[in-house]
């Protein structure tokens, strides 16, 4: 199938893949006693963004399987940013489950055929999950103590953990990276539109976005 026709394709499933996962967060939001909101952002966000993600993808990833994988891996990220930037919680019920995949992923025979994430020994995205679960444990209970509020929830760490699982070495450290420079950017777009410090941002959204720049390189 020529290139750019299954990337069409494939975003059409993106755009459908969003749409499920808005329709899941609204759920989920209700589940958790939370109101979903009902701005365009909201609601047309998760589409458009998992269209061009799977186009994307389709661009870049030629094995089918691994292209199958990185996009369901994927969506979780872009429910995990929507949901963050709209209520401020990553959820268990989300991040648990993606775990339990990521390590799947890693344990699978398939890996070794280019269908896992990364050529790397089985145990490496457990070791790189148990880091960085505890790197971001660590910096939320210094920053707690530092500034007497919560810099960081566990949310945040949750997330750490499954990034790891799911990049596995040296990935996880760039994603971290890429997260920390475009959570910096955020913070200075809200001080110069709040003017002001004040407040709270959601960081998993920037850290979800670190994870999705490293799917999108087909050397991974």
């Amino acid at each position: 199938m020529n290139q750019y026709l299954l990337a069409l394709l494939w975003a059409i499933v993106g755009a459908g893949g969003g749409w499920l996962v808005r329709r899941g967060s609204v759920k989920l939001a209700r589940l958790e006693g939370l109101e979903p909101g009902s701005k365009r952002w909201q609601e047309i966000g998760p589409p458009i963004l998992g269209a061009v993600l799977f186009a994307t993808f389709a661009l870049v990833i030629t094995p089918f399987p691994l292209l199958i994988v990185r996009s369901l891996f994927g969506l979780v990220l872009v429910q995990v940013i929507f949901f963050d930037f709209e209520h401020r919680l990553i959820l268990d019920r989300v991040i648990f489950p993606s775990m339990a995949l990521a390590l799947l992923v890693s344990l699978s025979p398939l890996v070794g055929s280019h269908a896992g994430l990364w050529q790397q020994p089985w145990w490496m995205g457990i070791l790189m999950g148990v880091i960085a679960g505890v790197l971001f444990l660590l910096l939320a209970l210094a920053g707690s103590a530092i500034f007497k509020a919560e810099a960081l929830g566990f949310g945040d760490v949750k997330l750490a953990l499954f990034m790891g699982l799911l990049l596995g070495w040296p990935y996880t450290f760039t994603a971290l990276f890429y997260g920390a420079f475009l959570a910096a950017f955020g913070v200075i777009v809200f001080a110069v539109r709040n003017r002001s410090l004040k407040g709270t941002i959601a960081y998993g959204p920037y850290l979800a976005a670190g994870a999705l720049i490293l799917l999108l390189d087909p050397l991974k």
